[in-house]
């Protein structure tokens, strides 16, 4: 039988239960002195603001899905956007993914996704760093001429008189390298690279560790976070771009996605080939093509941005000094 003496020989008998995760997920912390208690009429308005924009995201989407996956007669029964289903057919989206312009523009946006993100922070993530050491060469300099360029562009008509004067009309490097770096994008990398603790780097110096090494060994393993989110702005951009190839592609067989998906929506014009065979026998419905192709430009981004939210959380965190 436990006694007094033995909780006393035992101190950890009398401490409380560890918390389970679950637990230290619930515990809702003490609310600050100075700020007051929230009203019922004030939780009120922000749980009916929450719900209503939330619907005005979910709603679209959701109308754009719906209406993806009706066929001919239920489309022209709603006479256009489709609100509830009713007959529920895959037709359009097999039609875009059994090969044709649609796949291939879906290839070649996944290319220069790809691409396109790894050169831009190859380059922004060198920039920042040779920016954020304040004793490199032409510090001062170069770092106003990139913020003057946030400012004051040359314009357009000289932009396109650049590219297509070097030869890159009509290739996929006209999709990529005019828009290669943000400086905005370049700005926050700096500050969170002069954020890392001097220490750190101090101490690899002392240790021998040259430039390259503290950039790849410390700099970035401490900035994980910064570099997610700044390659998920990158990436969005590539992955919804048209301007571009609207300027510099002639050829159709290099367009990417959502310039196929600004003729269908803006210009009504249906790829060639059996998908245009199927909607011109209204075998398909033209708009269910549409909101099929906006389905495949949207899941992308909804599949990754989850993964990288936790990094606009803890980012700012990420790099600093424990002791």
């Amino acid at each position: 039988m436990t006694t007094l003496l033995d909780h006393e020989k035992d101190p950890a008998a009398l401490a409380p239960p560890a918390e389970t995760p679950l637990q230290r997920a619930l515990r809702i912390e003490p609310r600050p002195v100075w700020e007051e208690e929230p009203t019922k009429a004030g939780l009120a308005f922000k749980g009916f603001g929450l719900v209503a924009i939330c619907a005005v995201i979910i709603i679209p989407i959701w109308v754009v899905l719906v209406t993806s996956l009706s066929d001919t007669k239920t489309i022209n029964d709603a006479g256009g956007l489709v609100v509830w289903p009713r007959h529920i057919t895959f037709v359009a989206y097999k039609e875009l993914l059994s090969g044709g312009a649609v796949t291939r523009a879906a290839a070649v946006s996944v290319g220069l996704t790809v691409v396109g993100t790894a050169v831009s922070m190859i380059v922004s993530v060198l920039c920042a760093y040779g920016l954020s050491r304040r004793d490199s060469y032409a510090h001062r300099p170069l770092l106003m001429t990139l913020m003057a360029t946030m400012f004051f562009g040359a314009g357009l008509i000289p932009t396109y008189l650049l590219v297509t004067g070097i030869g890159l009309s009509d290739s996929y490097w006209s999709m990529i390298l005019p828009s290669a770096i943000s400086v905005f994008n370049v700005l926050v990398l700096r500050g969170f690279f002069m954020d890392t603790a001097p220490e750190l780097i101090d101490a690899a110096r002392i240790d021998g560790a040259g430039e390259w090494r503290i950039l790849l060994q410390i700099i970035m393993p401490l900035s994980r976070a910064v570099i997610a989110v700044i390659s998920l702005f990158y990436a969005v951009g590539y992955w919804s771009q048209w301007f571009n190839a609207m300027l510099y592609i002639q050829d159709s067989d290099k367009y990417p996605l959502q310039m196929i998906l600004r003729q269908l929506v803006l210009q009504h014009q249906v790829p060639p080939g059996a998908m245009g065979a199927a909607v011109s026998s209204g075998q398909i419905n033209s708009l269910a093509v549409q909101m099929a192709v906006m389905i495949l430009a949207l899941i992308p981004v909804a599949v990754l941005s989850p993964f990288v939210q936790k990094h606009f959380q803890k980012g700012m965190l990420t790099g600093a000094v424990k002791g």
